[in-house]
């Protein structure tokens, strides 16, 4: 059992929503993301009238034998502020872990580059391994943190001196994971993942428990969790065998939706998007366009009619964004025609009999 067999629709559903085209700063809709699966501090949810949620809950079904053990890895997308400052003194560069000396600063061109305040996206991964059934409830309040940091990166000119840095800030992060296992006929278990942010204020600051652009870096973006199994399978929720729909009826899920993500039946995806067992990426796609319901055709070619300004501004925006652009830009025609429309197979028609 490999979890990275999956990793490739994971990461699909962990960048769904991260950027909209047209991929730019200057875009409205751009300036506040939207992210599938947000699990915010518990405080900021009690606060809202909406659904919200500080938490999320996975519950399946494996066949399992004594030699049975499984691994779960949740996964989360963490908002990281961007922010841009021009050195008081050029060429002046600090020792790693010395604050440099700057200001703020909305706008900051270099060696032909500009540079601008934003959002960025780090990946975060917490792992159980080799639990085995019989131990799972035992196992009631796994805590994971991720502390608080700031980061500094010099931007040099065209001769190499130092002119200004990007800063970028994490917020410290707290959560847990909660499992139960339950026995529900010989040999067929049902498990419970329930994954929690924690983050507790140490001094409230109300605008931050209201105002959801701030909120978002004290949250989970993106959540979802992998489950795998060595010497079991797990039983599809969506086309349970004879005899297992009343114990799949009786297995509810919160926030998220599991699937049997290989074959094999041995790892299961569960997301807060909805998909069908097996998900795969349509092997005509050449990469993540990001883009929330996207259409691989329609944004390509959206892509390729940006004017030159644009184009610039996109390059400039983020690294992801900028792959998205150089790719396109590079995709040869046969590889735009395949975009267009695929045959994956013939239903054979049944003439209606009266």
């Amino acid at each position: 059992m490999n979890l990275g067999q999956v990793e490739k629709i994971a990461d699909a559903v962990l960048y769904e929503g991260y950027m909209l085209y047209p991929y730019r700063i200057s875009s409205i809709k751009n300036r506040q993301r939207w992210n599938f699966g947000v699990l915010y501090p518990p405080s900021y949810c009690e606060r809202q009238t909406g659904s919200d949620a500080s938490a999320m809950q996975t519950e399946c079904l494996f066949r399992t034998t004594p030699r049975a053990h499984l691994t779960v890895r949740v996964r989360f997308l963490q908002i990281v502020r961007r922010t841009i400052g021009k050195l008081r003194t050029i060429g002046r560069e600090d020792p790693e872990g010395v604050e440099p000396d700057f200001k703020l600063v909305d706008r900051l061109e270099v060696a032909g580059r500009v540079y601008q305040p934003w959002q960025e996206a780090f990946e975060r991964e917490v792992d159980y391994l080799s639990l085995h059934p019989a131990s799972l409830s035992s196992l009631s309040n796994m805590k994971f943190m991720f502390p608080e940091r700031r980061s500094f990166e010099y931007l040099r000119d065209e001769r190499g001196d130092a002119v200004g840095v990007i800063v970028r800030k994490w917020e410290r992060l707290h959560g847990s994971v909660h499992f139960h296992a339950e026995k529900l006929r010989e040999g067929i278990v049902k498990i419970r993942v329930r994954v929690q942010n924690d983050r507790v204020f140490d001094s409230l600051f109300p605008f931050e428990l209201t105002d959801r652009e701030a909120i978002l870096h004290h949250s989970f973006a993106s959540a979802h969790t992998i489950l795998g199994i060595e010497n079991g399978e797990f039983i599809s929720l969506l086309d349970p065998p004879e005899g297992m729909k009343e114990l799949v009826a009786q297995c509810k899920n919160v926030g998220t939706w599991p699937v049997l993500a290989c074959e094999g039946m041995q790892t299961v995806l569960s997301s807060p998007i909805i998909l069908y067992d097996f998900p795969q990426i349509a092997p005509e796609s050449a990469g993540n366009l990001f883009d929330s319901t996207e259409i691989d055709e329609i944004l390509s070619l959206r892509i390729l009619t940006l004017t030159e300004d644009e184009k610039r501004e996109v390059r400039q925006s983020d690294d992801r964004a900028r792959e998205i652009l150089d790719r396109t830009e590079n995709m040869p025609e046969e590889q735009i025609m395949k975009l267009h429309g695929v045959l994956r197979g013939l239903t054979p028609f049944r003439e209606e009999t009266r």
